[in-house]
């Protein structure tokens, strides 16, 4: 016999089900009844905002009652992935949905194949994950929402403070290089005097949407004034920053910008810096803001290197 896959779409309100960690495997609990585990859920959820903690305690809290090897979440709006214990051939996938809302999908694994009466009762226990997940997801926008450019939806300078510091103490355990590409529009005051602020909004954003679909997934864009953006390239050395400069640098160039069928030229100037043993973030960005200069004072639409 194969594996028991069993995937099924759990709506909290059609359903009518009643309301009621870490990676390794907590150790087992004492066992208990059905309406008692719903109970001690419905309380015990409640306690965090934060997804991980959340699942976690779900994820232990559940094996009282059925024993499992493994628990993963994933939400792709979000970014999401939680995988918790260690994989096995058995699962039962459920796809979370409330009130019309997509929530994501929740697997249950193990090494055995689940019986009906567990499927019945892991259904039944997910009616307890309703209202903590629904608050830990719009707990989870907020902060995003909080740290975002609303007009660019890259970071902003909140989010660039706090990222840059974790990449540079990341770097530094790793023994890793860490670069950083400042860059600024062209001329950007004359577009927005010629072709009206709300035109300029929109070569803002599509300069910010060539920039993501020229970076990696690792990589981070942040707005880091007016028309000014700072990237983040973790793992990436000096030669590549450059590389991935002159790509970001032509795809801004070749980008089709028209106004009223009147066709705008748009280029952006660069500055790179990559980090020194010892550097603090500060010294980091200044050095890129320099060579960002540089290159503005050498003609524009070039990238400069930091010395």
């Amino acid at each position: 016999m194969g594996p028991n896959n069993h995937s099924n779409t759990i709506d909290f309100d059609a359903a009518k089900l009643q309301r009621l960690g870490y990676a390794t495997r907590p150790q087992p609990l004492k066992p208990i009844g059905l309406a008692q585990l719903r109970q001690q859920l419905n309380l015990q959820l409640q306690t965090s905002l934060e997804m991980d903690r959340i699942l976690e305690l779900f994820y232990r809290e559940v094996q009282r009652l059925v024993p499992l090897d493994a628990l993963g979440y994933q939400l792709a709006t979000y970014n999401l992935r939680i995988e918790l214990g260690e994989r096995a051939n058995h699962s039962a996938g459920y796809r979370l949905c409330h009130d019309g809302e997509y929530m994501g999908e929740l697997i249950f694994r193990r090494s055995q194949r689940f019986s009906e009466d567990e499927l019945g009762m892991l259904e039944s226990l997910l009616a307890s994950l309703l209202f903590p997940l629904r608050n830990a997801l719009l707990y989870r926008a907020a902060v995003l929402s909080a740290l975002r450019d609303p007009l660019t939806d890259t970071g902003n300078r909140l989010a660039l403070t706090q990222s840059l510091q974790r990449e540079v103490d990341l770097a530094r355990r790793n023994l890793q290089p860490l670069s950083v590409l400042m860059l600024d529009i062209d001329h950007f005051k004359q577009i927005n005097d010629m072709h009206g602020h709300a035109y300029g909004d929109e070569v803002l954003k599509a300069v910010a949407e060539t920039m993501r679909d020229q970076l990696r997934n690792v990589d981070m864009a942040f707005r880091y004034g007016g028309e000014e953006f700072l990237i983040l390239l973790s793992g990436t050395g000096r030669e590549a920053a450059s590389l991935v400069g002159e790509r970001l640098r032509n795809a801004v160039q070749n980008l089709q910008c028209l106004n009223q069928h009147q066709a705008i030229m748009v280029s952006i100037s660069l500055g790179c810096a990559t980090l020194l043993p010892g550097e603090s973030p500060d010294s980091l960005l200044r050095r890129a803001d320099s060579a960002l200069y540089a290159a503005k004072r050498s003609g524009r639409n070039r990238l400069n290197m930091a010395g």
